[in-house]
């Protein structure tokens, strides 16, 4: 069943990279002048933050466009390289 080896190998190289973001972002807060390196993070033009008396809203609008083009352009590196 060869369709089911290129998952494998998809949900491999999906889970390596997770855990390289997950490792990278550990590492952030332990270097000394990389702690604020995302704190950009969250506050982008076009996010929505409201805050009232005992209400708060946070909408992340440009955050979201922003994750989903790095997304689709990851997926479909990953696609062609597994294409090859």
């Amino acid at each position: 069943m060869p369709e089911w080896t290129a998952l494998g190998k998809l949900l491999i190289g999906i889970g390596a990279g997770i855990m390289l973001l997950g490792l990278l972002f550990l590492a952030v807060d332990r270097i000394p002048g990389l702690g604020g390196a995302f704190s950009w993070l969250g506050k982008l033009p076009g996010d929505l933050s409201f805050k009232r008396d005992n209400v708060s809203f946070y909408f992340p609008i440009g955050t979201s466009i922003l994750l989903s083009v790095v997304l689709t352009l990851l997926f479909y590196l990953v696609g062609w390289f597994f294409r090859r």
